[in-house]
């Protein structure tokens, strides 16, 4: 079975789809409320999760990706949930 994946805003900015600091995302059950140009490039990182790889982490060990809208770039963090 494959793991649940949470992603969580943890940029410094809000941004043009409407996301806050703070928000999170179920990608099992809440993927389609997450922004399609975030969803892009968490793609890779989630479907390394999904299938039991290990994939980049930030200096602090978490699994982040930045958003690709250069007005706000913000960092989601992607985590297996328990």
């Amino acid at each position: 079975m494959k793991p649940k994946l949470k992603l969580t805003l943890v940029g410094d900015h809000s941004c043009h789809h409407g996301h806050q600091v703070g928000d999170v995302f179920s990608f099992d059950t809440g993927r389609d409320k997450l922004c399609p140009m975030a969803m892009h490039v968490a793609f890779p990182y989630i479907d390394i999760l999904r299938y039991g790889g290990t994939p980049p982490t930030a200096s602090d060990g978490t699994v982040k990706f930045c958003c690709p809208d250069s007005d706000v770039i913000n960092v989601f963090r992607i985590e297996v949930e328990g």
